[in-house]
């Protein structure tokens, strides 16, 4: 089995490794010290085995789970054993060690990650209808054609909502919720309860924000692992 290590303290790395060698068919790949460059690699390689830290800064071991659109096996690994319920709420999550970490504790792990098997994630909105190419919007009984493509992003404000395309911005007597409905799911996504973005116009993504032209657009946490799945991470 190939797997692989995601843990931000160096020791602890080394530790989960050091026992790895002890299991005669399990093998290292790589080891990370954060979840995005473990994405990155995951977006180009396959693994059966990801021993995952819960506690990481900025992007804990449980939003990189949610990211993962066909999960290997996943063993968390954590000092802290209040998440233990949370973990078993994710199905590709097949064990949780508590640190310090022994060679019997270990070694029962590996059994049963041999002894679970687990079904691909399959999401209801993995594949969704486009209904076009253009939006249309009712401002003062007028209605204006907008192409999809050129829209950048929507916000929320009260009983409105602007949408700002690549020339101009329109403020629609509208909820988000309700255009949300009308925009395909392949290209535009809500990052923030006040904001839906087309996420082929992002230049840039920075801590809890998105950069989009000259927009700088919250992330908020429950959103942030949907985008991360979303993105084509080099």
């Amino acid at each position: 089995m190939n797997c692989i290590i995601i843990d931000d303290e160096a020791a602890a790395r080394a530790v989960v490794s050091q026992l790895c060698t002890k299991v005669p068919d399990l093998d290292v790949i790589e080891a990370f010290d954060n979840a995005i460059d473990a994405i990155k690699f995951l977006n180009q390689q396959s693994i059966d085995v990801i021993f995952l830290d819960i506690h990481m800064p900025g992007f804990s071991g449980f939003d990189f789970v949610q990211t993962l659109k066909n999960p290997p096996k996943i063993v968390l690994i954590t000092s802290d054993i209040n998440f233990a319920i949370e973990a078993y709420e994710y199905e590709a999550i097949v064990d949780y060690l508590v640190k310090p970490l022994s060679l019997e504790r270990f070694e029962k792990s590996i059994k049963k990650i041999k002894n679970t098997s687990i079904r691909p994630l399959v999401t209801s909105n993995e594949e969704t209808t486009d209904g076009g190419e253009d939006l249309y919007i009712n401002i003062d009984r007028r209605l204006i054609k907008l192409k999809l493509n050129t829209i950048q992003l929507i916000e929320a404000k009260g009983d409105y909502i602007e949408v700002k395309t690549d020339t101009e911005t329109y403020r629609v007597h509208n909820t988000l919720k309700k255009i949300k409905e009308k925009l395909p799911e392949k290209t535009f996504l809500q990052i923030h309860r006040s904001y839906i973005i087309n996420f082929t116009k992002i230049i840039d993504i920075e801590d809890n924000s998105v950069l989009i032209e000259k927009n700088v657009v919250p992330i908020s946490r429950s959103n942030r692992p949907e985008l991360m799945r979303r993105l084509n991470l080099l």
